[in-house]
């Protein structure tokens, strides 16, 4: 081989500068996502933080109409410092999925801001499917025939 070459892939593969270097073999990743973990816990354990036992599911409502749905996630909560933590995977859904399930487990006053909520949804719906007729009132325009002149039959 080249010595040139030689010297290239030698350099390439020294983690120092010069003879007396180690060389490195493989390239390691440090994962960081334990660290973070850990400092939350113990940020959550400062504010005494405790678990809720038998919590099935947990429903976020997003203003776009859809739901952060939560199934058997594990819940922590600290009452006097206002503060939960979920731990569990958030699947997005739309409220129209979720109706049925729900309806039962809301109060008065959450009834009326699910009413609102799924009005708006409607409305949302509705400019939606007008701006898609708009468009198909595009589609509508005839193609132009060649040899025939339209302008002289209007005058």
């Amino acid at each position: 081989m080249d010595q040139a070459k030689l010297a290239r892939l030698q350099a390439s593969v020294r983690i120092g500068i010069g003879k007396g270097t180690p060389r490195r073999k493989t390239k390691r990743v440090h994962k960081s996502s334990g660290a973070d973990d850990k400092k939350l816990q113990t940020t959550l354990k400062k504010m005494n933080v405790q678990p809720i036992q038998a919590i099935e599911e947990v429903n976020m409502f997003k203003e776009d109409g859809n739901v952060i749905h939560f199934s058997a996630p594990r819940v922590h909560a600290s009452v006097p410092s206002n503060t939960f933590a979920l731990y569990g995977n958030g699947e997005d859904k739309e409220l129209t999925e979720l109706v049925p399930g729900i309806l039962n487990q809301l109060g008065p006053d959450s009834l009326a801001s699910l009413r609102k909520l799924a009005e708006s949804y409607q409305n949302l719906q509705k400019n939606q499917g007008a701006e898609k007729k708009e468009d198909d009132d595009e589609d509508d325009i005839p193609d132009l025939v060649e040899g025939e002149n339209f302008e002289s039959k209007v005058e």
